[in-house]
């Protein structure tokens, strides 16, 4: 009996100095069609249950590969017009407001055009935002809008908040792409 245990001992030694050679898990039973999910944007990697990054954007990690949020093009934007509500990727729903602060030369006439796009960039609605104040400075400048639409068809949308250009001069043009979700 002494003999058998020693010669198991020894086994397991030899088995694990060569690594685990020859040595492979089995698959779970009834695990024979496991379903790999393939991440391929921010959105599926969340949905996957990924971590995700406290940044801004926020990030996801699936496995190597890290995906960012679209936020659309605000911090490329944000020396020239923020945006407080809505933020991106945020639900919106009819009337929907729209408040933040753009830089005097963003508006013309105290005004600048404001559309809300669905998924499929069909124009919902569009209105001119309005200056809260004295327009005419280079300073930001508080702004407020009211968009009425209908649920669209597209889970997404865009909301396209365009630098007021009476010359139509394409240098002229500017705008901030923020990214909404209808439900």
């Amino acid at each position: 009996m002494r003999t058998k245990i020693i010669t198991l001992i020894v086994g397991f030694v030899v088995i694990l100095a060569a690594g685990g050679a020859g040595c492979q898990p089995l698959p779970p039973a009834g695990n024979e069609n496991t379903n790999v999910v393939t991440v391929t944007n921010f959105e599926e990697c969340m949905a996957a249950g990924n971590p995700v990054m406290e940044s801004y954007p926020r990030q996801c990690r699936a496995g190597e590969k890290t995906f960012t949020e679209n936020i659309g093009n605000e911090l490329e934007k944000i020396d020239l017009i923020k945006i407080d509500s809505p933020r991106p990727n945020a639900v919106v729903t009819s009337p929907l407001k729209i408040s933040g602060q753009a830089r005097g030369t963003w508006y013309f006439e105290a005004s600048f055009p404001v559309k809300l796009l669905d998924g499929d960039g069909n124009v919902l609605a569009q209105t001119p935002a309005q200056a809260q104040s004295d327009w005419m400075t280079e300073n930001f400048v508080p702004y407020k809008a009211t968009l009425e639409f209908s649920a669209p068809a597209t889970d997404t949308g865009t909301l396209v908040l365009e630098k007021d250009n009476p010359s139509d001069l394409p240098q002229n043009a500017d705008s901030l792409i923020v990214p909404v979700k209808f439900r």
